[in-house]
């Protein structure tokens, strides 16, 4: 009669792999694959994409970077001071589209002197360069119902609302807020400050 041992096994038992952990990993695979495609989706039935044309609004934004848009941002409240909008200016469709920095809203008074800003009569403190322009800001500017005074962040390089053939910015004229910009060489992605 043989002996049978009872010590250690140095063969190595064959793992089988289960039903239920392969319909576990189709089900994530499925998952992961429908949230992009939503994702994808959304941003694109919501939003637009555009390019930034110009310096204007360094360092936020640098010329040929890609930002998307929310179309629908306006549907149910107004822009406010310190959103990054699109617009085209005066509405000319044949025009590419222009990305600023609301600084005054409708009923703000506006105007520039010594190259600062004042909205309302009181000096807005920023960051942002004195301008060497006025521009129509030169004299004191109320706001109408749907107007909205935009500046680049870029000051001193800007064609902006100071701008007699730009102006006021009507809401009508707004295609969107910008809410996320997609790198270029020297700048990752993110959302716009």
């Amino acid at each position: 009669m043989g002996r049978r041992h009872k010590g250690l096994s140095f063969y190595r038992k064959k793992k089988k792999i289960s039903a239920a952990i392969v319909r576990e990993i189709i089900v994530w695979i499925f998952g992961i694959c429908t949230s992009v495609f939503v994702a994808f989706v959304v941003v694109y039935a919501v939003g637009m994409s555009t390019s930034v044309v110009g310096v204007s609004m360094e360092p936020a934004l640098y010329n040929g970077q890609q930002v998307l848009i929310n179309r629908y941002a306006y549907l149910l409240s107004s822009p406010k001071v310190d959103d990054v909008v699109v617009f085209l200016p005066n509405g000319n469709e044949n025009s590419h589209y222009y990305i600023k920095r609301i600084v005054a809203v409708p009923g703000d008074t506006v105007q520039i002197t010594g190259g600062r800003l004042y909205v309302n009569g009181v000096f807005v403190e920023d960051e942002f360069d004195k301008m060497a322009d006025a521009g129509i800001a030169e004299n004191l500017l109320t706001l109408g119902t749907d107007e909205y005074f935009v500046l680049g962040d870029n000051r001193n390089n800007s064609e902006d609302s100071r701008s007699a053939n730009i102006g006021t910015v009507k809401g009508v004229d707004i295609i969107g807020e910008v809410w996320f910009h997609m790198g270029t060489d020297t700048e990752g992605i993110g959302f716009v400050k």
